[in-house]
């Protein structure tokens, strides 16, 4: 059986900190988790283990995330010598839906459609938490970090494996409207 990773990461700076998206090498990692099918587990990562999620990532079959190839990998693309897009096989879900719908979707608006329930948060409390870490020492921040990094990747993976199943996910279009997006992801 293939080992699937699923994976996301959360930031310690935002865009504006750091002057822009194309500055995202230099936002760093607060937390980044994974779920390996292999393990049957999660794995948290904090920022001083970034070697051994780079490892996770090029040893796997499989690496699937939602805007991990455009986003998440520019991040940690600095803490690693491997070029992380030559060394891993990819989906990224957003890359993909983009190519069949001609737009980009959120995460949060393809899993309430999908599956009935969305994130919990978004990168903007991440970000709060780790200034909070950051000023005050305590661990109490960070473990809100992983615990929000930990259901986006749960997120992540049961919209994949709903993709795999049943060759669509849903979405709410601008209107509202709750649509079908065929997908192929049996691969």
């Amino acid at each position: 059986m293939p080992n699937i990773v699923y994976f996301d990461l959360e930031t310690q700076r935002s865009f504006s900190d750091v002057g822009g998206f194309s500055q995202k090498h230099k936002m760093g990692i607060s937390v980044a988790v994974t779920y390996s099918t292999a393990r049957g587990e999660y794995t948290i990562y904090p920022e001083s283990e970034m070697q051994a999620l780079v490892q996770e990532l090029t040893r796997a079959d499989l690496v699937v995330g939602f805007n991990h190839i455009g986003f998440d990998y520019g991040v940690l693309q600095s803490y690693s010598v491997f070029d992380l897009m030559e060394q891993t096989h990819n989906l990224d879900m957003l890359v993909d839906i983009e190519k069949t719908l001609g737009h980009r979707l959120k995460l949060d608006s393809i899993a309430s459609a999908t599956l009935g329930t969305g994130k919990t948060a978004d990168g903007l409390d991440a970000l709060k938490w780790w200034q909070e870490h950051k000023r005050t020492g305590s661990p109490e921040p960070l473990m809100k970090i992983a615990e929000y990094c930990c259901y986006d990747v749960k997120v992540t993976k049961m919209v994949h494996e709903f993709g795999v199943e049943h060759g669509f996910v849903k979405f709410a279009d601008r209107n509202g409207q709750v649509q079908q997006c065929a997908v192929d992801w049996k691969r």
